[in-house]
């Protein structure tokens, strides 16, 4: 790939500060998405890993709502025109879970803006650091990876296979996506993008087979799988997207224990393709 000169060079170090409260409710609703019936959840209790992505939310006015159902581009980050943009990893340290009804700050910095063209067409990466804290402690430390590109060619639906053997002492769950499971992610992350919940326009005017399963979701759903069978915390997890998933079929997600206190977790299509592969540190 060849390095372009960056025209948003402006916006590295960009910052942003952002205030919530970490409401129960929505607590409660992610619980109810991921049908988890067993744990109980309540005011002053441990937020679980990831699901402080239900807050610090982008909440731009319908008038500034773009075609794709995305906010309108510019503000924190930079208004890159490539049509695509995907949540495609992140690195995350936890200190400290969030607490279940207190106040939190999320700070904000745009570390890094990259562009470059390939095989594929153009492509931005924009890499942005946050730091979460709760009565003055930062809790989670984070480091986020976005990526822009063109338009591509039409996406085949994958056709489905026997998925492979899982190593002994493996915990696996078997989620089959529906449209009615991708509105309920999307309502609680306030995520509007069409391509999760407009199938017309998923197919027709981005190209893929159906509607998409949000990156973000299936990371939750990789970390549960810890949270739900063993007891450990996790001090650490880190996960990369490297195919997109759809509600076309089930897919798979497995977390395997190794040596030094890691797990190594993965996402499966239907085709038995790795989609998301993860990296997670217990305490």
């Amino acid at each position: 790939m060849a390095e372009q000169t960056n025209p948003y060079a402006d916006w590295i170090g960009s910052t942003e500060r952002l205030e919530d409260q970490i409401w129960l409710g929505q607590v409660v609703g992610m619980a109810a998405l991921l049908d988890d019936t067993e744990s109980e959840f309540k005011l002053g209790g441990q937020l679980p890993p990831l699901w402080h992505w239900m807050y610090f939310l982008p909440r731009a006015p319908w008038s500034k709502i773009g075609h794709d159902g995305h906010p309108e581009r510019g503000g924190f980050m930079p208004p890159i025109e490539l049509p695509r943009r995907m949540f495609a990893g992140s690195r995350m340290k936890f200190n400290r879970l969030l607490t279940i009804g207190e106040p939190a700050v999320r700070h904000g910095e745009v570390l890094k803006i990259s562009e470059k063209s390939g095989s594929s067409g153009k492509l931005a990466f924009v890499t942005v650091s946050y730091k979460i804290e709760q009565n003055g402690e930062i809790c989670i430390e984070e480091e986020q990876d976005i990526v822009y590109r063109e338009p591509g060619a039409p996406v085949p639906a994958p056709v489905p296979a026997p998925l492979p053997d899982v190593p002994a002492g493996s915990w696996t769950n078997t989620i089959t996506p529906d449209p009615v499971l991708l509105f309920r992610f999307s309502a609680l992350t306030f995520n509007a993008h069409r391509i999760h919940i407009d199938r017309r326009y998923a197919m027709e005017e981005e190209g893929y087979p159906g509607l998409i399963v949000h990156g973000p979701m299936t990371a939750i759903q990789l970390a549960d799988l810890l949270r739900l069978n063993q007891e450990r915390p996790i001090a650490s997890f880190t996960f990369r997207g490297q195919a997109p998933l759809f509600d076309l079929g089930p897919y798979r997600v497995v977390a395997t224990p190794g040596e030094d206190d890691t797990v190594e977790l993965s996402a499966q299509g239907p085709n038995g393709k790795t989609t998301m592969v993860a990296s997670a540190k217990l305490g």
